[in-house]
């Protein structure tokens, strides 16, 4: 055999040899890749298990966590991963967890100016909250009553709001069981249950039954145009400082469960009010926050 053949064939068995190692060596990239994928979107159970117990530690450190909403916590983190924990415990003790009107029950704290009134909190049709007083004729219409605290104070709202030649007129306030049976009703028979729903509170769930809820217009503008007034500038700076809130904030309508209404005051107290408006949330939210 020649010297030529001879460098040949040993160049051929090393040219071979090389493309065998890089055989070899992309096979065990790609398997190592797939394994480093299929581990990244198939977590073992001992990391779910950990992620878990990360979230409820989480948790815990709010001051209202509450432990038997433990297993709800983890679904409705799971539905909504991009939540943060913080709303997530939020959003369940509020009951968002369930459709509106479900895992309802008895509203606590009958006639305190704290009472939580809404879709998962309701109240039995017999009840009326003590000492309602008919509020001035100077800044409400015929007969409307509010629970005596809430209406001194707004009728010292209102009283302020007039120096500045400004007219709140209260002109819806408490409402019976039974007439909001009957408002309801009309509501459906108008525009049909799902879009009544959002924006009037079925009979025992409507919190004008507090005596603590009040709608309000200028006395010239329609009600449901009240957010285009100067009335309702002042009351965006003013009603806090009487203790009153706006109910249902553009924001707010999962919290709340109704649509947005520039012209409905809850009196809350001045403390809780003053709180609500700096931070920018829903009374639902601060009632779990901080009360229940």
């Amino acid at each position: 055999m020649t010297v030529v053949k001879k460098r040949r064939l040993k160049l051929k068995k090393k040219n071979f040899c090389i493309f065998i190692i890089c055989i070899i060596l992309i096979i065990f990239t790609i398997t190592y890749s797939t394994n480093l994928i299929i581990k990244a979107f198939n977590k073992p159970e001992n990391n779910i298990k950990e992620e878990k117990n990360d979230i409820l530690v989480e948790a815990k450190k709010l001051n209202y966590y509450i432990k038997q909403n433990e297993e709800r916590y983890k679904s409705y983190m799971k539905k909504n991963p991009n939540f943060s924990i913080s709303k997530v415990v939020t959003d369940v003790n509020i009951g968002l967890d369930h459709d509106y009107y479900t895992n309802d029950k008895i509203a606590e704290n009958l006639n305190k100016s704290y009472i939580l009134v809404n879709k998962y909190n309701y109240l039995k049709n017999d009840y009326i909250p003590d000492n309602l007083e008919i509020i001035s004729k100077q800044y409400a219409l015929e007969n409307m009553q509010l629970v005596d605290y809430a209406k001194e104070a707004f009728e010292e709202m209102a009283k302020a709001a007039k120096k500045e030649n400004l007219s709140i007129i209260a002109m819806s306030a408490y409402r019976s069981y039974d007439y909001q049976v009957t408002l309801y009703n009309s509501y459906v028979k108008t525009d049909g249950k799902d879009i009544a729903d959002t924006y009037s509170g079925r009979p025992g769930y409507s919190e004008h039954q507090t005596g603590l809820a009040v709608d309000v217009y200028n006395g010239k503008e329609n009600y449901t145009n009240f957010e285009n007034t100067e009335e309702f500038n002042w009351m965006q700076e003013n009603a806090h400082k009487y203790g009153f809130i706006l109910r249902f904030p553009k924001d707010k309508t999962k919290e709340t469960g109704y649509q947005y209404e520039s012209w409905h005051y809850r009196y809350v107290g001045k403390n809780i009010a003053e709180y609500i408006k700096n931070n920018n949330i829903s009374y639902e939210e601060y009632y779990v926050q901080n009360i229940s």
